[in-house]
């Protein structure tokens, strides 16, 4: 065998088994990094569980096809902006963010990993997207519009207790879209001519008991719970505190209610959570976040605990009950 032509077949040899670039590239596991505003690494709790539901609905296997980096707040939020910069450090292919601290610290920290949000504010107005349809930059996802259901919300609450006029609204003081959230109750209530009474609270341990007792001298005769990155950690402390006080709760997740809450109205947080593993699964595909819309829902939910409208001594009215998309009884 003449050198040239032994030369042409260790070529053709090395050429046929040496993988090619994209063999190479798809061998590469896609990394996600969450940032969780509830649960805990021993505890993730639903919205977690939503978003790996909806991540193997798409055929995505955890530790073997994708790897998910997950950091939990844990009611801390001045733990937020370091959460994001170490999963920013770790070059993680795509952000999941949910709390609005954390969107706008990954805003800040990345212009090049895109970001898929689940966020109660208008993204919108908070200055997060140019607009919905399209939202320009590296952000997008889907808003949960729990802030424009604030009026809803009392006007439920009159519905479920005719005669209310004074309601404590419990919220964390130290976390800006819960300021935000207070407002816009305010507004409402101002419409409707219903007395608020702020009940607020600080972290990292929120003194609950001594927001009742500040509800009971005001003589607040029911209750609305801001959805917060802090007080989302205690829903059966306050859904219980409530049936203690027999003050008639209102929320802004059904967490709360099958906690012992007494009624809630607000999109479905599984839902969302899990079509954020969606958005995820584009952009890992070549969609660019500036090109897809942020989804908005199209369904909100009514659920109220029967029984513990029996332990407060509350009749929901029939046509109430009749218009409930869940009742736990």
């Amino acid at each position: 065998m003449s050198g040239k032509i032994f030369v042409w077949l260790l070529a053709t040899v090395l050429l046929s088994t040496a993988p090619s670039a994209e063999a190479q590239q798809s061998t590469k596991v896609p990394r996600i990094g969450y940032v969780s505003g509830t649960g805990d690494p021993q505890t993730p709790g639903p919205r977690v569980e939503a978003f790996r539901r909806g991540l193997r609905d798409l055929g995505y296997i955890e530790g073997k096809n994708i790897l998910v980096e997950y950091r939990y707040v844990e009611g801390k939020l001045d733990r937020v902006p370091s959460l994001v910069a170490e999963l920013v450090q770790l070059k993680v292919d795509v952000l999941a963010i949910q709390n609005l601290a954390a969107i706008r610290a990954a805003k800040q920290a990345t212009k090049t990993i895109p970001i898929v949000m689940v966020t109660t504010q208008d993204p919108v107005t908070s200055g997060i997207v140019d607009s919905l349809a399209r939202p320009g930059g590296n952000i997008t996802g889907l808003t949960t519009l729990a802030r424009d259901l604030s009026g809803k919300r009392l006007e439920l609450l009159t519905d479920v207790v005719p005669g209310v006029s004074r309601i404590g609204v419990l919220w964390a003081a130290d976390n800006q879209s819960a300021a935000l959230g207070f407002k816009e109750y305010e507004a409402a209530a101002h419409a409707l001519k219903i007395q608020l009474q702020s009940l607020e609270v600080r972290g990292p341990n929120p003194d609950l008991e001594g927001a009742f007792q500040a509800a009971a001298k005001a003589r607040a005769n029911a209750l609305i719970t801001l959805r917060d990155t802090l007080l989302l950690r205690y829903p059966k402390q306050i859904a219980d505190l409530a049936i203690k006080n027999r003050l008639p709760s209102m929320f802004e997740t059904s967490e709360y209610v099958e906690a012992g809450g007494l009624v809630s109205y607000s999109a479905s947080d599984s839902e969302s959570f899990r079509r954020a593993a969606y958005y995820v699964d584009r952009i890992l595909k070549g969609a660019k976040p500036a090109d897809l819309p942020v989804e908005q829902p199209t369904k909100f939910e009514l659920v109220i605990n029967l029984k513990t409208a029996k332990q407060i001594g509350v009749t929901i009215p029939q046509r109430v009950l009749g218009r409930a998309d869940r009742v736990i009884r």
